[in-house]
């Protein structure tokens, strides 16, 4: 059975998963008003490292998020022994930026080198949504027996980038968020690194000193001799099933039916017992429409009953990172009996039924569901339990699965974007408010439709939506620098600043097609077809879909760019 072998949260709360449980159980935050940082207008809270911590999680020859990174990593993995130089384990790095103006590709390789990990890293790039798109992904790889382990890493530093650009969107609160409350008034940022090692049980480590457990053997017993380190709370849980799905309704703003988070709650729970649900963790931005939606998708899976839990209150909203870590809290808080009260919250200010609390309560249930919503239209539910009686259904590779038909697009073909644009298709006008990498994928689906209109209605409406590519939104990143990077000329560009998440391609196309599945932006170092194709079995498999979209998309400019975009099939459908 594949569980949760070992856990870390890195945050300006505490450098262990239990230094942060115990300051969240007392009613600790990190949140606190910043004015005049980075030389931002605009005063913000935020929840971020002061400058002893920054300096005790400091790497020589590491970036500040590098070494967020490897030193929580390496927190978790000092309580079970692994050989970390084995093929059979991999890392999934989930974050929306890394460091600005580089490919997190390249932090990720940095990472596995400084861990002693051989295998290739995989980037989850799915802004919000993220870390549990990472955690789901690991799961898949491992129940098709790809690998033994899996390292799902979220992190994020903060930093003018990204404090600037949410404060465009004229979303930052300059005071402490208050999830789902009448007063809300927009979302805090935050800094941290969470990290979980899911596979089968190894040999634990109290201190570094190993103590063999056979994969038969009584793990639960032999943790409970070990010291307190261990997490013995930890390999208990496991995760019993997942699900993302498209809103196809706008890039930033969720829809307001909640259909696309309502899709996936429902997808998760699929006609099992609500009854030993804990808790839902919810997203809880404090934003007026994200904690909105939310609201109504609880009220029409038919759980206003469940206790939500919003913890932005004391992180404020950790990005990449937010997934893993909110995921750890709940499972340590569940396994402890507590229900953990939303700091901030102090009368509904949302129109879907929901149960919500200021203070932390007890339960005797073994179960929660946690959810994320994000930009690009992506919602994704996760369910996790202690129990054994239902568990993720076991993933085997689609021997079957065949590329059916290819769109391929180069520079080498001497024609610009907005030539191809002009001559195949020339009915979309917001093509040009595009990046450039959001307008390359948008031209290869539509010439893929044009080019097989038969094959393209034949995909399901769920139908996944996968893309790769090495550098994430490396131009669209630098163009936003260019705005914020004279003071004397300050125009943070909103517009510009949402096509810095790479997964918003996939958004446009979702919109474009009514596309509601799965829609996923993997980064790797390099084009790796093996990889790919585990990858896309894997997304298959969680939507238990028999067709999808995916392919390797990269672009420099309108000149300098390379694409294949495809329609694959499982043997079961072409049969």
């Amino acid at each position: 059975m594949i569980r949760v072998l070992s856990t870390n949260i890195t945050s300006p709360l505490g450098f262990t998963t239990e230094q942060n449980y115990q300051a969240v159980l007392s009613g600790a935050s990190a949140l606190q008003r910043y004015e005049g940082l980075w030389g931002l207008l605009e005063p913000f809270a935020a929840s971020l490292f002061c400058r002893e911590q920054t300096e005790a999680l400091a790497l020589d020859g590491y970036t500040r998020f590098e070494a967020l990174a490897i030193r929580s990593v390496r927190e978790a993995l000092s309580r079970i022994v692994l050989d970390i130089a084995s093929p059979r384990i991999i890392l999934i790095l989930s974050t929306t930026k890394g460091n600005i103006g580089q490919s997190p590709s390249e932090a990720a390789q940095r990472i596995i080198e400084a861990i002693g990990l051989t295998t290739t890293p995989i980037v989850a790039c799915n802004a919000c949504v993220s870390g549990l798109s990472a955690q789901l992904l690991a799961n898949y790889l491992l129940s098709a027996g790809f690998y033994d382990y899996a390292i799902v890493v979220g992190a994020e530093v903060q930093s003018k980038f990204i404090v600037s650009g949410f404060q465009s969107l004229k979303a930052v609160s300059d005071e402490p968020c208050r999830p789902f409350d009448i007063e809300r008034i927009g979302l805090n940022l935050g800094e941290a690194a969470a990290t979980i090692i899911f596979g089968q049980p190894p040999s634990i480590s109290p201190e570094g000193e190993g103590t063999e457990v056979s994969p038969r053997g009584d793990l639960e017993g032999a943790l409970e001799e070990t010291s307190e380190g261990t997490e013995a709370w930890a390999t208990s849980w496991h995760l019993v099933a997942g699900a993302t799905c498209n809103d196809a309704f706008h890039n930033i703003s969720p829809s307001p039916k909640a259909d696309g988070c309502t899709r996936a709650i429902e997808a998760v729970m699929n006609g099992r017992d609500k009854s030993q649900l804990a808790t839902i963790c919810v997203h809880g931005t404090a934003t007026l429409y994200n904690d909105q939606m939310e609201s109504v998708a609880i009220q029409r899976a038919g759980l206003s009953d469940i206790p939500l839990s919003a913890l932005k209150g004391y992180y404020g909203h950790t990005m990449g990172a937010a997934g893993v870590l909110e995921t750890i809290l709940t499972m340590r808080a569940t396994g402890d009996g507590v229900v953990l009260g939303s700091k901030g919250f102090t009368e509904v200010g949302v129109s879907g039924k929901v149960s919500i609390s200021s203070k932390s309560q007890k339960t005797n249930k073994t179960s929660f569901l946690k959810l994320l919503s994000g930009f690009g239209g992506s919602n994704v539910a996760a369910l996790y339990s202690k129990t054994t009686d239902f568990r993720l259904r076991p993933s085997e590779a689609k021997d079957g699965l065949s590329k059916i038909h290819s769109v391929r697009l180069s520079s080498e073909d001497g024609k610009s974007l907005t030539d191809i644009y002009k001559q195949e298709i020339g009915d979309y006008p917001k093509f040009y408010k595009m990046d450039i990498l959001t307008r390359l994928a948008f031209v290869a689906s539509e010439m893929l439709k044009k080019e097989s209109p038969a094959l393209w209605g034949s995909l399901a409406r769920s139908s996944p939506v996968i893309l790769f590519n090495h550098s994430s939104s490396l131009v669209a990143d630098l163009q936003f620098l260019r705005t914020i990077s004279d003071p004397e000329d300050f125009f943070p560009s909103p517009s510009v600043f949402t096509y810095t998440l790479p997964n918003i391609t996939m958004g446009e196309m979702a919109i474009r097609h009514h596309l509601c599945g799965e829609t996923s932006f993997c980064i790797l170092p390099e084009k790796d077809e093996t990889l790919m194709r585990r990858i896309l079995e894997a997304s298959l498999n969680l939507a238990g879909a028999k067709s999808a979209i995916s392919g390797w998309i990269d672009a420099e400019s309108e000149t300098s760019y390379e694409c294949e975009l495809s329609i694959y099939q499982t043997a079961d459908l072409r049969a």
